[in-house]
């Protein structure tokens, strides 16, 4: 089987002048070479992709693959991690994760929690403000977010606003910064998780649910880039598997299945006053680096290897009859 890597690295782009934050989901040459040993292990031939435009020129030249071990995020817009997987789908080539319309939808924080909303799973009261004259009739303290940002861009110790001042301030900086609508959500005091989950549908799988547990040196009010960034100083991890804990894990579990997500990922939950977990967001293209990042650093506290939770979710890919259109119907030749 012939594997391709697409993935956006983190050197190319920072040697083009991107600065820190704005390649802060990209990826290191660890992780893509983690995955391609992991892919070789398994009796793959590889073929390393890169970005989207990398993969336009090669399939514009012929190239195809049996599968595509899919990470890129994209650089720009709403739509930017659907942008690969949307290609494949145009040439009929299948690829790990999710598929263009969850990667869509997930990006967007506020159209996420309003269809997870309607379906009645947990999540805290919000408003979007395009502009910083937008009003909310929400109480404070709220918490605000760009509303299309990953690995906790934007979210700073000035996320927690109390007031109408504090909001405004917040609120005009994040529209300066990353020129989109910025997510303003009742701000919730309990605890922080993170749940990992792997496989699709059915056979979705919870690996483990994570407390996030924040140091003294750490931002108080919740996981911000800079606690993110210095996590070895500022944060620790633990296991939990309490009630409401348990809970946490449900309300994940449900949210993943509810939108479709495929192979693995991870969704963020935060609890209110009353210690019921709420959705916060979901990621369903979950960083891979070997050592950091919180989906490996979990499957390594539940006693699961870096290769094991890869296995997991390349079988996963693999089990799905929909991936593999020529397994369904002989008379399709794309992979002949």
């Amino acid at each position: 089987m012939l594997v391709g890597l697409t993935y956006d690295l983190k050197d190319d782009y920072l040697a083009l002048g991107f600065d820190k934050e704005t390649c802060a989901e990209f990826d290191s040459i660890e992780t893509i070479d983690a995955i391609d040993a992991f892919l070789k292990s398994r009796g793959c031939d590889t073929e390393r992709i890169g970005n989207v435009q990398a993969l336009t020129r090669a399939l514009a030249g012929g190239k195809k693959w049996d599968l595509v071990f899919n990470i890129a995020e994209g650089l720009r817009g709403r739509g930017r991690e659907a942008q690969v997987p949307a290609l494949l789908d145009a040439y009929g080539i299948p690829y790990l994760f999710s598929d263009p319309l969850v990667l869509c939808l997930t990006l967007d924080k506020a159209l996420t929690k309003r269809v997870l909303r309607d379906a009645d799973i947990p999540t805290a009261p919000f408003a979007v403000f395009s502009s910083v004259t937008d009003k909310t009739d929400l109480p404070y303290a709220l918490f605000v977010k760009p509303i299309a940002e990953g690995t906790g861009k934007g979210i700073t110790a000035r996320s927690l606003v109390r007031n109408e001042k504090e909001l405004k301030a917040a609120v005009s900086d994040l529209l300066f910064r990353f020129s989109q609508p910025v997510l303003a959500e009742t701000y919730l005091p309990g605890r922080e998780f993170t749940v990992g989950i792997t496989g699709m549908g059915e056979t979705s799988n919870i690996i483990a649910v994570m407390e996030i547990l924040l140091g003294d040196k750490a931002d108080a009010c919740g996981y911000t880039y800079d606690n993110k960034q210095h996590y070895e100083d500022r944060v620790h991890y633990k296991l939990v598997d309490d009630a409401e804990a348990k809970k946490a894990g449900e309300v994940a579990l449900a949210a993943w299945k509810l939108l479709g997500c495929r192979d693995g990922g991870r969704v963020d939950l935060r609890s209110d006053a009353k210690g019921a977990p709420q959705f916060l967001e979901i990621n369903p293209l979950a960083g891979l680096h070997p050592v950091l990042g919180d989906l490996v650093i979990m499957a390594r506290l539940a006693g699961i290897s870096y290769t094991a939770l890869l296995g997991r979710m390349f079988d996963s890919a693999l089990a799905d009859p929909n991936r593999f259109p020529i397994h369904k119907n002989p008379a399709l030749t794309a992979y002949a």
